[in-house]
């Protein structure tokens, strides 16, 4: 790798909406994090006045957590950080390409309790039904919800935080 390029970890919508050019993917993970709805979106799938609910990271030791590594340029990160604007600081990391099985340095985008937009947990039902009612400029809530539950399944992972706010979600659509 060269020194103008770097690579960046996505566990979230950086899995399914890719709106931004890179130079390689592969699948990767990081160890030590979990995914959780706990971070308020006011800027894409909701407003100021009604956050919506995306991911961040959060500590979780023994924890394997996977999603996909972009090798870009250093002139994307304009781009990135303008997506992540909502409370997201950079984070550099170990991350594992999985296809090479090599160690690498990257970047991750982590909000924490630190951020005004940080929401923090609830139960599984309350975060499902936050998301279900949830509508921002990106769309609505609960279709970043769905777009993430289905490529985490394309990727293998089994994650069950987000798992069970869909089983949530589709449920309260049922009723």
């Amino acid at each position: 790798m060269t020194d103008d390029t770097h690579w960046v970890f996505g566990y979230g919508s950086l899995i399914y909406k890719v709106d931004f050019p890179f130079l390689d993917r592969e699948r990767a993970n990081i160890t030590g994090w979990a995914r959780r709805f706990w971070q308020g979106s006011h800027d894409h799938r909701g407003t100021p006045d009604a956050p919506g609910r995306v991911l961040t990271l959060v500590s979780a030791p023994g924890h394997l957590c996977r999603g996909m590594a972009y090798r870009i340029s250093h002139s994307v990160f304009e781009h990135l950080d303008y997506r992540e604007k909502n409370g997201y600081r950079r984070v550099e990391m170990p991350m594992t390409l999985e296809d090479r099985g090599e160690s690498v340095q990257g970047t991750v985008y982590v909000a924490d309790e630190e951020y005004p937009a940080y929401l923090g947990g609830d139960s599984d039902a309350a975060l499902a039904a936050h998301i279900a009612e949830s509508h921002g400029p990106s769309g609505s809530n609960a279709d970043y919800l769905l777009n993430l539950a289905e490529a985490l399944r394309d990727l293998g992972e089994n994650d069950e935080h987000v798992f069970a706010l869909e089983r949530e979600l589709l449920l309260l659509r049922a009723s």
